[in-house]
């Protein structure tokens, strides 16, 4: 074999070894850069999931402050003897307003989840806005408790059956009773995402 064509042999084989390990390269880089986004939006999924689950836990407060509920707009042919009750049951959407951006956060990464992690990977954030809508259809309901027809509570059955569900509806509309329906559910989803994300941030741990 003459010298030229060992020559053209190896640096034939130096081209090629350099492709292969260029091509390696790009692919590990690739790989950690998606890792590390995966990483990046486990844990802003999993942070924002905390903060909402503080913020629903600040709405639903039984513990209320001077001039709260007073922002609500008065309705056209509002009674002035319902307006105190309508305020107090404003409260909790006033709450949800200061807290809106939280949610609309939550809202807006459940794409980008789903899109890294699969459909399946929304349920957390379904079961979530499920439970905010339940809060806020508390307080409407509220408003409708505290402002029924005296007339449509003349009997012992209709009033028991309102009391009934007075007490039902604030079971949901405030927090902290041995019967509270929501915390549980609440302690429920921030399990589920948890246990979505911790295992991939936990993977940058072991690097």
């Amino acid at each position: 074999m003459a010298l030229k064509d060992l020559t053209d042999i190896i640096q034939s084989a130096a081209v090629t070894i350099a492709s292969i390990v260029a091509i390696y390269g790009i692919n590990a880089w690739k790989d950690e850069f998606i890792g590390k986004r995966r990483i990046e939006l486990a844990e802003e999924v999993l942070a924002i999931f905390y903060q909402a689950r503080d913020a629903i836990e600040a709405i639903r407060s039984s513990f209320g402050y001077e001039g709260e509920g007073k922002t609500r707009k008065p309705g056209p042919n509002e009674k002035p003897e319902h307006a105190e009750a309508l305020d107090r049951a404003y409260v909790l959407i006033e709450r949800y307003n200061k807290h809106n951006d939280v949610f609309s956060r939550l809202h807006a990464l459940r794409y980008r989840f789903m899109a890294q992690f699969g459909a399946e990977a929304s349920a957390p954030f379904d079961d979530l806005n499920g439970l905010i809508n339940e809060l806020l259809m508390a307080a409407r309901h509220k408003v409708w408790l505290a402002t029924v027809p005296e007339w449509s509570l003349r009997s012992e059955e209709a009033m028991e059956k309102h009391h009934q569900e007075w007490i039902a509806n604030e079971r949901i509309y405030y927090s902290g009773g041995k019967d509270d329906p929501i915390a549980p559910r609440l302690a429920k989803i921030i399990t589920d995402i948890e246990s979505r994300c911790q295992p991939i941030i936990e993977k940058s741990d072991h690097k």
